[in-house]
């Protein structure tokens, strides 16, 4: 036996984990978790995007057939399987994705009994990026995020997200209403810090759908940037026809249009997170 194989494995890298949430729908969140993941994958990360939304439009939006769902998110819930076999390769490079399917609604009364309801996405997420220690001939990408697109509702679903993640993103569309969704979600991101969680943090929250000729959405701006100061990134995504299209051809609006201005604001927003997750790795070193 060589020196070489007495040596210790190289540890197994760790996803960052993201949940990109907001009980309130129709926020951008799911295009947000589209495009981000893109832009991402675009400078060099590689991702994985969990899709917990029953609807399955993340999964839809980056041109994954119903036919092609033979295992979903679902079924990584129950245990039925790994996350890693449920993951699907998107037309991105380096960006993959475990879909959603309708079964996902029941999900909260067949876990209801189980005392680990609300850790079932979080112990998936643990073993990701091990696959190959247990079946060498395995070559699965190792994951450096993990972006959790999640339902418009705070139920079981979010609450199992919120458990896995690092940091939640928020997005958050520039509407009268917005401050006031705002606020229950960041109760319930306490209280899953409390009880869950410890190390949940907000890990910003990005302006959507903002239309510059309308003073609302401006006001809206002022008012969130008050109220959270420096968790708002300085990225802003503007209302664009580009990004409302792109999901219908079943492409993440970098794909379907570049130059878009919506494009060009999902490639700066990837890179002012990179640039906050390497402050924060300074500020805990």
């Amino acid at each position: 036996m060589t020196e070489a194989s007495l040596a210790p494995a190289a540890p197994r890298a760790v996803p960052r984990v993201l949940a990109l949430a907001n009980q309130k729908g129709g926020v951008g969140k799911t295009t947000t978790a589209i495009n981000l993941g893109t832009a991402l994958a675009a400078i060099g990360e590689t991702v994985l995007i969990i899709d917990l939304d029953p609807q399955g439009n993340a999964s839809t939006g980056l041109g994954i057939e119903r036919s092609r769902r033979r295992v979903s998110t679902y079924d990584v819930l129950t245990g039925e399987i790994e996350l890693r076999d449920a993951v699907l390769e998107t037309a991105v490079p380096r960006l993959h994705i475990a879909p959603s399917t309708l079964d996902l609604s029941g999900i909260e009364l067949e876990l209801a009994s189980q005392r680990d309801r609300a850790f079932r996405l979080r112990d998936a997420i643990r073993r990701l990026n091990g696959a190959a220690d247990s079946d060498p001939e395995r070559t699965d990408p190792e994951y450096t995020y993990v972006l959790i697109d999640c339902p418009p509702s705070l139920n079981l679903i979010t609450v199992n997200a919120m458990a896995a993640s690092n940091a939640i993103l928020v997005p958050l569309q520039c509407e009268f209403f917005a401050l006031e969704g705002l606020s229950q979600l960041l109760k319930t991101v306490e209280q899953v810090r409390t009880t869950l969680n410890p190390g949940l943090s907000i890990h910003g929250i990005v302006l959507t759908m903002f239309d510059a000729r309308n003073n609302l959405s401006t006001q809206v701006v002022d008012d969130v940037r008050q109220f959270m100061g420096e968790k708002v990134y300085e990225t802003i995504i503007p209302r664009n026809v580009r990004v409302s299209e792109a999901p219908s051809y079943g492409k993440p609006v970098l794909l379907y249009d570049l130059k878009c201005v919506g494009s060009q604001a999902y490639l700066r927003l990837a890179s002012e997170i990179i640039q906050r997750e390497r402050s924060l790795r300074v500020a805990a070193a």
